[in-house]
């Protein structure tokens, strides 16, 4: 968006995401510009490490860079629990607290983390790699130091998200965005059963707060997600709705999954999608979204059209329904 960039411009990223005033204006930007049911706060899944002991930058071109990544079983010794999420990250409780306040129940705000899969391999690798090569490595050649690292997150992103709710978060989504670097046994190993902690632990204490896992590259893990027992699985846009529902059945709710370079088409080309997408997903237990985030440079107004096309669900399913 042209008012985010505003920002982007001349703040740098985790000045932005750590200082609640401004965090709170970038999370307010779509929901002011597109109304969308949810809220969801400026922030970054990186943003809890360096309260358990994993300092990272933020670099414009470059992503996040973690200057001292985990190496050996000796850096384990590096990482602190989150004791207090309060006192050692207090922007995201002020940044929920107010969002509450700002949208006044008129949608739902959401919080979010990184799966520990994914935060691990950003800490080991210290920056995105496409083969996740030290991560990789470090599985094959030392699988009990990467599940030490594993349980490590697992069991403070668990406190972590408790404290987002009691900040004031409606939903909190688990983003698992490097699920792809994994095959379905190693998924079944290293990401899905430590996501399952934290879902387990969170809801023990929470049971009334729904909670969304969402893995990227999901696609031919969906026999291994069956044990994930998150109120909603969301879907990246490599598999079909229709798939999915086959598999997950009628009453498993399922979030997504257009291609978000739809959004770059015309309003014909998206109302198609949008449409395909709600008939496979039917009628029940299917939230619209697309498949991973908003691309950089999407037309602002083809956004808004989603959002619009998302607002007539109802509308375009029964009138398809009529038609058959």
């Amino acid at each position: 968006m042209a008012d985010f960039r505003k920002f982007s411009d001349r703040i740098p990223f985790r000045e932005r995401s750590e200082t609640a005033s401004i965090a709170v204006e970038l999370s307010m930007q779509p929901w002011n510009a597109f109304k969308p049911d949810g809220v969801i706060m400026f922030s970054d899944i990186l943003t809890p490490l360096p309260a358990m002991g994993v300092e990272f930058d933020v670099v414009k071109g470059t992503g996040p860079v973690i200057a001292d990544p985990i190496k050996h079983t000796d850096d384990l010794s590096r990482l602190i629990p989150l004791d207090d999420p309060a006192s050692s990250l207090p922007f995201v409780g002020e940044t929920l607290r107010t969002l509450r306040g700002e949208v006044d129940n008129q949608a739902t705000v959401l919080g979010f983390i990184g799966t520990p899969w994914t935060l691990a391999a950003y800490a080991i690798e210290g920056k995105a790699d496409r083969h996740c090569t030290k991560t990789k490595r470090m599985m094959m050649n030392n699988p009990a130091l990467l599940h030490s690292v594993l349980s490590h997150l697992a069991d403070n992103l668990a406190d972590y998200v408790c404290y987002q709710i009691e900040s004031g978060a409606q939903v909190v989504q688990l983003f698992d965005s490097w699920a792809h670097h994994l095959s379905p046994e190693q998924f079944a190993e290293f990401s899905m059963p430590y996501a399952e902690t934290i879902i387990k632990s969170v809801k023990s204490r929470y049971p009334g707060t729904p909670l969304i896992f969402h893995a990227n590259g999901g696609t031919g893990k969906f026999s291994q997600m069956e044990a994930c027992s998150s109120d909603v699985l969301g879907l990246d846009w490599s598999c079909t709705m229709g798939d999915a529902r086959a598999h997950y059945g009628p009453k498993r709710t399922l979030q997504g999954n257009v291609d978000p370079m739809v959004l770059f088409g015309s309003e014909d080309v998206i109302r198609e999608n949008v449409t395909r997408c709600l008939l496979q997903g039917g009628k029940n237990h299917h939230i619209l979204n697309v498949g991973h985030g908003v691309v950089q440079k999407t037309p602002e107004e083809n956004v808004g059209y989603f959002c619009q096309l998302a607002r007539e669900s109802a509308s375009i399913l029964s009138k398809e329904a009529a038609t058959v």
